[in-house]
């Protein structure tokens, strides 16, 4: 089979001829011979298994430069090149997902327990940082009162008042009321303004590029609360004898486990496992997450530092979380917890048990 027009291949790739213009310029499939009189492109039949993939990539929503990588690939690692492209996607439409679902039971949220008779539910709370067995100075902010509980672990020369500066920023909360309709804009008034405040600390620093503060914050309305989340520190949710991590790290390790590069052990052990892709930085803005639970009497909620998350393993937080009495002394055991574990890092705890409102 000779040469193709750019009709007859454009038909047979399933790519219209302005794509076929457009790759060609982009240099990602060029024609096989073009007319130098009248300009007119001409391809070989053995580009098609080239276009389709192209075609096939597109609607994947693939941007043509890591298609021009895929191509260029042998066919293992091309694949293990899309298999981590749709992980990604896949954790990017669920975190709109989240987005949409806040959005929606912000919207339409009634709560049926409440009356106009009734009261919210009440918490128990304690809250503990630690500056551990390795650290000179405590960079964590650790926080718990009546509607709001917050751990910040801050970065960089500057790191203890930035995740001071954005904690108080949400403290505020507690005393400003807010009609309950209002709700998403004032969270979202909240982060900017934690945001600037990073900001200001970080302008005051002779590195202000790497200073920063990752933030986990729950604010409390009526029966339900609002989860705040940017960075590594982490929420927990002990509910009916299990421990729920509700909160997803914006790590690079984690995105790597996301796409499908890493598994959870891998990542354990990972050398960069610390390294951020998201917080309150002095020089980004990349968004918080922004969700809603439902709280129930008897839950019980664990914020921490990842002075603690990386350092003691799973089954031992369940073990305190679940088996000691009041957030006092379980906040105490957690820090203990992790300076016998060898208290490498801050280490900060704030517990809330979630109670029937008193008569």
């Amino acid at each position: 089979m000779g040469l193709l027009t750019i009709g007859a291949f454009a038909k047979a790739s399933r790519l219209s001829p302005k794509a076929l213009r457009l790759y060609d310029e982009l240099g990602l499939l060029p024609p096989a011979r073009v007319d130098p009189v009248n300009g007119y492109r001409f391809y070989a039949p053995e580009q098609l298994e080239r276009a389709r993939l192209v075609a096939w990539l597109r609607r994947l929503g693939m941007p043509l430069a890591r298609i021009r990588v895929v191509c260029g690939m042998e066919s293992a690692a091309a694949a293990r090149e899309v298999q981590a492209f749709w992980s990604r996607v896949e954790a990017d439409t669920a975190a709109r997902r989240e987005l949409a679902a806040f959005l929606v039971d912000h919207l339409s949220w009634k709560d049926p327990l409440m009356s106009s008779t009734t009261k919210p539910l009440e918490i128990r709370y304690a809250a503990l940082s630690d500056t551990g067995l390795v650290r000179e100075s405590n960079q964590d902010t650790a926080y718990a009162g009546s509607r709001l509980l917050a751990v910040a672990d801050g970065f960089g020369p500057s790191g203890a008042p930035a995740s001071a500066a954005a904690v108080e920023v949400f403290k505020r909360l507690e005393s400003d009321g807010f009609p309950a309709g209002d709700l998403l804009n004032v969270l979202g008034d909240a982060v900017e303004q934690a945001r600037q405040a990073v900001r200001g600390v970080a302008a005051a620093d002779a590195a202000p590029q790497k200073v920063g503060t990752t933030l986990t914050a729950i604010l409390w309305t009526g029966s339900q609360l609002a989860l705040v989340h940017i960075g590594d520190t982490r929420a927990y949710l002990l509910r009916d004898g299990e421990l729920f991590l509700i909160t997803h790290d914006h790590t690079l390790v984690q995105s790597m486990v996301d796409e499908g590069r890493l598994s959870a052990d891998e990542a354990a052990s990972h050398p960069q496992r610390e390294l951020l892709m998201r917080a309150l930085h002095g020089v980004s803005d990349a968004a918080a997450d922004i969700r809603l639970h439902d709280a129930r009497p008897g839950d019980r909620y664990l914020l921490c530092s990842d002075g603690l998350s990386s350092v003691v393993p799973a089954a031992e937080m369940h073990r305190v979380v679940s088996g000691v009495a009041g957030p006092d002394q379980a906040v105490r055991e957690l820090v203990a917890l992790a300076n016998r574990s060898g208290g490498p890092d801050n280490v900060s705890c704030v517990v809330a048990d979630v109670l029937e409102p008193a008569e």
